[in-house]
């Protein structure tokens, strides 16, 4: 009986109107045309909710951050009042970040949609595609010009970091490649279906790291830092730490920006030497002369 009230507690809780009466035939019954709540989530599930939608009215997809804020504010009228209460709480002391490294270009959701739909139907699409290190050119009525129309069979869309890569079979190159989708330019659906191939991979997620992992980069960052490795962890997923003793350790990192590795070795607070490139000297020499001059102190 005590769980049975527990329940019916728990269904008033989530604002579905419970009658009781008492006596012999008496018991617990929904009262007669009461309009059930259209939207139930548990706690977990709220919290889920909100911070998910919050964090999309600052994502990388351009054009859908007030959607998303329009989406959010919808869902929380909907919910019980009790959860409403706290999602609200939670949103109130919650200060969106908008830094993120590396930085990505914005993405066409429109594009997003077009891609994600046809992983869904598995159906093929073609698309240009401006490839790495490649300078897109424009035609006449301004649009993006890439260099080369491609046709693939779609598998998974995975987003890594603030970036979103479409996993597919390339018709052309008869192989699997990744394509980041801010280099797509006007995906299109071909309505041909095609039977899914098996990835070479464990899953998409997979097949894209690893993709990058054997990509060249512009610069390779070595650099040692006289701090334990341990203090460099949280850098594990975009670089090396090689530990040289118990406060020293060798850091090496593959990038196409140097502003990244100069972001994570000014925070890991400790003294650092770069062995290379060279261009990374240079680049700790020009911000070191900016932050001098912005605090004041003479240059040397």
């Amino acid at each position: 009986m005590r769980t049975l009230r527990r329940d019916v507690d728990r269904l008033r809780e989530l604002g579905y109107p419970v009658m009781a009466t008492r006596g012999v035939d008496g018991g617990y019954q929904l009262a007669a045309g009461a309009a059930l709540p259209p939207l139930v989530v548990d706690d977990d599930e709220a919290v889920a909710l909100a911070v998910g939608m919050q964090a999309a009215t600052q994502g990388a997809v351009a054009g859908i951050e007030e959607p998303a804020l329009r989406a959010l504010t919808k869902v929380v009228q909907v919910m019980p009042p009790r959860l409403r209460r706290r999602v609200d709480a939670l949103r109130g002391v919650t200060v969106p970040s908008t830094w993120s490294a590396p930085r990505a270009e914005a993405l066409d959701p429109e594009a997003l949609i077009v891609v994600a739909q046809a992983c869904r139907d598995s159906e093929r699409i073609e698309f240009g595609y401006t490839a790495r290190g490649a300078d897109p050119a424009s035609s006449a009525d301004g649009r993006l010009r890439t260099l080369r129309l491609r046709h693939v069979e779609p598998h998974r869309l995975v987003p890594l970091g603030r970036r979103w890569y479409l996993v597919a079979y390339d018709l052309d190159r008869h192989d699997w490649r990744s394509f980041r989708l801010d280099r797509l330019a006007e995906p299109r659906r071909t309505g041909a279906r095609f039977r899914p191939r098996e990835l070479p991979t464990a899953d998409a997620a997979d097949f894209v790291q690893a993709g990058i992992r054997n990509r060249p980069s512009t610069y390779t960052v070595e650099a040692l830092v006289e701090a334990p490795a341990e203090r460099l962890a949280h850098l594990g997923r975009w670089a090396t730490v090689e530990p040289l003793g118990p406060d020293r350790c060798l850091l090496r990192m593959a990038t196409d920006d140097l502003d990244w590795p100069l972001l994570a070795l000014g925070g890991c607070g400790a003294e650092f030497e770069i062995r290379s490139p060279v261009e990374l000297t240079a680049r700790v020499r020009e911000w070191g002369e900016r932050f001098l001059r912005a605090s004041g102190a003479r240059t040397p």
